[in-house]
């Protein structure tokens, strides 16, 4: 289905914890960082990319107290278009993270940023509590983007402590 000349391993997102996503609307748009340390590929890239559902989504995500490696896969990704708010497709979960804690909060959800406010919850912005653009539904399910200062930088499910020293967002070829 995909070719080397059309279809690599994309790095999405890299996140050591330490901020630096507490960015606007614009700035996950078009993209922001460098992908030695905080960085997010920019959600025009993603639809474009994944319209076509040639891509599956992967997560590796580092736990914090044991700095063991866990990852996640969904054959499904598409993220929608911005008259959409980049809502989110997402599904057919395979991984050794415990359980499939993000297509069950995240699949369908509109992405947030501090300054556009698309998670649903009516009492708050999950974006500007945890001062990171995500597609939000329980804010704290698995805000892979948040800070470490937040205590909410997780992925519940996770065997042991659920929380995250550092993460990786992928997409990569469907096979």
């Amino acid at each position: 289905m995909c070719s080397l000349a059309f279809c690599t391993t994309v790095l999405i997102q890299q996140n050591d914890g330490s901020g630096g996503f507490n960015r606007s609307w614009r700035e996950y748009k078009v993209g922001f960082g460098d992908i030695t340390g905080n960085y997010w590929l920019g959600n025009e890239i993603l639809k474009r990319q994944t319209a076509n559902n040639r891509y599956k989504l992967r997560f590796d995500l580092q736990q914090r107290d044991t700095g063991n490696w866990y990852y996640a896969e969904y054959n499904t990704f598409r993220v929608l278009s911005e008259a959409d708010n980049y809502t989110l497709q997402v599904g057919g979960f395979s991984g050794n993270t415990g359980y499939d804690v993000f297509s069950r909060y995240h699949n369908g959800e509109q992405f947030s940023t501090i300054d556009r406010d698309n998670d649903g919850t009516s009492s708050h912005s999950c974006a500007a509590w945890l001062g990171s653009g995500f597609w939000y539904n329980a804010c704290a399910v698995s805000p892979v983007n948040a800070a470490h200062n937040t205590g909410r930088f997780l992925w519940l499910g996770l065997p042991g402590n659920y929380h995250l020293k550092s993460t990786r967002m992928w997409m990569q070829c469907k096979q």
